[in-house]
């Protein structure tokens, strides 16, 4: 029997990992253009690209998808001006081309992929509920035993992701996504600069408040702060400033 050179790399089939981005809506509660946020589709890639994964974008209706203004690191507001993974992304064509022609979630074949990821932006909270194609591919994700996840305000998802026997998916499960406190400061800042009359919200209702209603146990780590949790095959991250450690709970799940 002869040995391997110990100069090659013997890998196994990549991992493969489908990421979910929301199509472009418009906001019921301010009449804007919504879509998906930036950091929430680029450091997952680039966590999941640099294990060796492949990474295929998906959005419930396929077609161009838009992010929200203030993801884009070039944006006039500099929100996201420090977002150099996302400028990266933005400005390598290859990967600027994925969102500009995403396969609709109905082609998404569950044994095809080893994990599920649904990214968030605003445009999660105005057009997940008639997303029923997504609902059943997150459950059929999740009842398969494979790693099944959401982000920020793509966690909407599990507001409508009911099981198999009717139950919610989230119900008893310890999960978290965009929190009230950070729901908050967003209308109060909206506010402060007059973009919206006080009183407005920017949301037409809250994720930390109907994942309770459901049933679950909502955690947070705080205003702003990285953080994702694990409850089996159920992974989730608290807001756009988690996409890193939402991906490496999921690469932590899959054994890596």
């Amino acid at each position: 029997m002869s040995l391997k050179d110990p100069n090659r790399v013997y890998a196994e089939r990549p991992k493969r990992v489908a990421i979910v981005i929301a199509n472009p809506a418009v906001s019921t509660t301010t009449g804007w253009p919504v879509g998906f946020w930036w950091s929430e589709l680029a450091h997952p890639y680039h966590e999941f690209t640099e294990k060796g994964y492949t990474v295929e974008v998906f959005s419930p209706n396929g077609g161009p998808c838009q992010a929200d203004a203030m993801s884009d690191p070039n944006d006039p507001s500099g929100y996201s001006a420090g977002d150099l993974i996302s400028q990266g992304f933005i400005h390598t064509p290859k990967l600027r081309a994925l969102i500009d022609s995403t396969r609709p979630v109905s082609d998404l074949d569950v044994a095809d992929f080893d994990a599920l990821v649904v990214a968030g932006g605003q445009a999660p909270m105005f057009s997940f509920e008639t997303a029923t194609d997504l609902h059943q591919k997150f459950v059929a994700f999740y009842e398969s035993g494979k790693v099944t996840a959401a982000l920020c305000h793509g966690v909407a998802v599990l507001r409508y992701a009911r099981l198999s026997n009717g139950a919610y998916l989230a119900t008893g499960k310890t999960v978290t996504g965009f929190a009230n406190v950070e729901e908050d400061y967003a209308d109060q800042a909206v506010w402060a600069y007059g973009l919206l009359p006080r009183g407005t919200h920017l949301m037409p209702w809250r994720i930390e408040d109907e994942l309770k209603k459901i049933g679950a146990n909502y955690v947070q780590a705080g205003l702003w702060r990285g953080f994702a949790i694990r409850d089996g095959n159920l992974i989730t991250g608290q807001q756009n400033f988690s996409g890193a450690e939402t991906a490496r709970a999921i690469v932590a799940a899959l054994g890596e």
